[in-house]
């Protein structure tokens, strides 16, 4: 059992933050449990999925993509992200967030992190708010998404000292993201967040999304690219005892970026701007080859 403790405390609101998601775009639930050692067992009942390609595979002139369809679970890369709204914090203030209203107007960097007031997770929050202008440069949103309350709720005993139960997320103390926000970062804040955090306390946007813990409540380091039509077209999930890369992040979205402006063209392992892409022909394919 490990704990916490925050002097700061926030004044308890009346009203408690919901989160959902749009019935029609949600993924049927798969039960997947961890055990206590974080080792996440294989997805039971997986069908393979067939894959199907948008034109001949001779056509040098055509969009390199696949459309994958899987019998009764749709997987997330390649098809529309879940919708949804909920409660956040941004700029010190409560605001509500839908996802659809970035459809047509900027990409997205959803990530999913375990909860407020820990220890890998400052760290990539952090990290992306300080790289925050240069996914901004490229018409990015971010959005930070855990189980934990935008507020906090006064605990029945009346104690304001906070803990931290692994083993019981769902009890009635409740993490706030304001709180963690107004906490310097040389105690273990956050300081100042340049996106929002957004709360699931419903767990309803983790579920759907496929990072969710059944047993602790609590989120996988799910992280996902969604298209300005509202595609996701990236997606990696960590273990909750290893950070992600806003290198990497960074990368993926440009990589992404590109073939969607070049959709004859392909990029290969470790690409960035300014490097050669290859055509996903035969023959057009040597010239990159030839070249390394």
């Amino acid at each position: 059992m490990a704990y916490c403790s925050l002097s700061t405390i926030v004044s308890s609101r009346s009203s408690t933050p919901m989160a959902s998601f749009s019935p029609a775009a949600s993924r049927p639930s798969n039960s997947r449990s961890l055990p206590k050692s974080f080792l996440r067992s294989p997805t039971k009942g997986f069908t393979p999925c067939s894959i199907r390609f948008a034109s001949s595979m001779r056509s040098s002139s055509r969009r390199f993509a696949a459309k994958a369809y899987l019998e009764g679970d749709l997987p997330l890369v390649g098809n529309k992200s879940p919708d949804f709204e909920a409660e956040a914090v941004f700029d010190q203030e409560f605001i509500n967030v839908k996802l659809s209203d970035y459809l047509g107007k900027k990409y997205v960097i959803l990530f999913f992190y375990p909860l407020d007031f820990t220890f890998v997770c400052p760290t990539e929050i952090t990290a992306f708010s300080d790289r925050y202008a240069e996914f901004e440069n490229l018409n990015t949103e971010i959005l930070g998404v855990s189980i934990d309350s935008v507020y906090l709720r006064r605990p029945p005993c009346g104690i304001w000292k906070l803990e931290l139960f692994l083993s019981s997320v769902d009890s009635p103390l409740q993490f706030s993201h304001l709180a963690w926000v107004q906490t310097d970062r040389k105690s273990g804040g956050l300081g100042d967040l340049k996106y929002p955090l957004i709360s699931d306390v419903t767990k309803s946007i983790s579920k759907s999304y496929g990072v969710l813990i059944p047993d602790q409540g609590i989120a996988l380091r799910g992280l996902f690219i969604i298209d300005k039509e509202g595609v996701i077209q990236h997606s990696t999930i960590n273990n909750l005892a290893i950070g992600r890369s806003v290198d990497e992040t960074l990368r993926t979205l440009q990589a992404l970026k590109y073939v969607q402006e070049n959709p004859d063209e392909v990029c290969p392992a470790g690409w960035k701007p300014g490097e050669k892409s290859m055509k996903p022909d035969p023959k057009l394919s040597k010239e990159y080859f030839a070249a390394i």
